[in-house]
């Protein structure tokens, strides 16, 4: 069996890494050079706590399986288990946790609602203030901005895979439905090479194909579109109604911290952003402890994880009205830095990159991804949203089972 991988994101990745396992052939194919895309503008953090009890979490903690046995094959992923501390610093952020640590799923999750002596103990580069901390044991890491690179070298290693940088799909064909960007008419049968392409741009597309930007058709069994934020041009010829949105995030990486920061960490405003934390005692912590206004008006979290270099990834803001501002703005940053400093007990190294990111994300926030089929043969896997890193193993595997592969 050939599939036809578009995207060369994460998601797409581990839909060829899922094929590959399976003794299939893949070609991927991604637009640019390398993925640009979020796959790399995120924390590497493999999140469980936060996940919404049932199909979320159960995605959740497969992909951490997943994770870490992959992560003991690639090295290079830079796989760590070194789970996740929520410091809390006052009674009420501390009803929340408790709340959470009494959930029925607690346990799966590795929730433990420790003393802040416990959380040093655990993590010592926390010399702040806090109360206490919701410690998450099965929460881990991996390195965003170089996990697809060796990923793709092991998958090489397979003889079964290609990659196709610097090419954008612009038609794909199934047996229901041809979708075409900035085309005219039809071209005639070709037969595949070892690679599932041909350079003739005039002939016929198979059941099961692609022509990308340099005329070339891609022929195989099976196409997973996997294009991330890329909801325009092909993908809305494709799906019209797609109930996908945009999303746009900051974030920050600092220079070395010069000691290790032991455990990912977040602050009480995460109990506000992710859904595990819903209910009595969050609805109390809103009413009577209002979010810094900036944090308000950003729709931000604190989530923080260290590089293997030392440094520190901080972030993250939200924004969801298009248009999207072009710029970054200095206010959030700055709140983000008072938090961090405040959990540390000391100041920041000196921050060396800001950026920001596009993530796809179901328009029904409960749905871990949007998952359809456009034509016999040609699936879209598009909308985790912030879940994309730490749930893509578990999707690629479940798109794998459900197409038989």
């Amino acid at each position: 069996m050939r599939v036809i991988v578009v995207g060369g994101g994460v998601v797409g990745t581990m839909h060829a890494w899922q094929a590959v396992e399976r003794g299939h052939e893949v070609v991927q194919i991604e637009r640019e050079a390398e993925a640009r895309g979020a796959s790399l503008r995120n924390f590497g953090q493999i999140w469980v706590s936060g996940r919404a009890g049932g199909e979320e979490l159960d995605t959740a903690l497969r992909a951490r399986e997943l994770w870490e046995e992959i992560g003991a094959r690639v090295p290079g992923l830079g796989f760590r288990a070194i789970g996740s501390l929520t410091p809390v610093r006052n009674a009420r952020e501390y009803a929340v946790a408790e709340a959470a640590a009494a959930r029925p799923d607690a346990a799966a999750r590795g929730y433990e609602l420790i003393t802040a002596d416990e959380a040093r103990r655990i993590n010592p580069a926390l010399r702040g203030v806090f109360e206490g901390a919701l410690w998450c044991e099965r929460d881990a890491a991996v390195e965003p901005r170089t996990a697809q690179l060796h990923l793709r070298e092991a998958l090489k290693a397979s003889g079964r895979y290609t990659f196709l940088p610097g090419r954008e799909v612009r038609e794909v064909t199934g047996s229901g439905i041809t979708g075409t960007t900035g085309t005219t008419g039809t071209s005639a049968s070709t037969s595949s090479s070892a690679s599932a392409s041909s350079s003739a741009s005039a002939s016929r597309l198979g059941p099961a194909s692609v022509r990308d930007d340099h005329g070339d058709v891609h022929q195989g069994d099976a196409v997973v579109l996997a294009t991330g934020a890329w909801l325009s041009g092909l993908v809305r010829e494709l799906v019209p109604d797609l109930p996908v949105r945009r999303v746009r995030l900051q974030m920050m990486q600092t220079a070395p911290l010069g000691e290790v920061l032991t455990t990912s960490v977040a602050d009480a405003d995460s109990f506000r952003y992710y859904p595990a934390y819903q209910g009595d005692a969050l609805d109390e912590l809103n009413a009577e402890q209002a979010q810094a206004p900036i944090a308000a008006a950003h729709k931000m979290q604190l989530l923080m994880v260290q590089r293997r270099d030392g440094g520190l990834t901080i972030g993250d803001t939200h924004a969801y009205e298009h248009p999207f501002a072009f710029d970054t703005l200095e206010d959030p940053y700055e709140h983000l830095t008072e938090v961090v400093e405040s959990f540390l007990g000391r100041p920041l190294p000196k921050i060396r990159h800001r950026w920001a990111g596009v993530y796809a994300q179901c328009t029904d926030t409960t749905r871990v991804v949007h998952r359809q089929q456009v034509s016999d043969g040609v699936w879209l896997v598009t909308g985790p949203g912030g879940r994309g890193m730490t749930c893509s193993p578990a999707i690629a595997e479940t798109t794998a089972n459900e197409l038989g592969w």
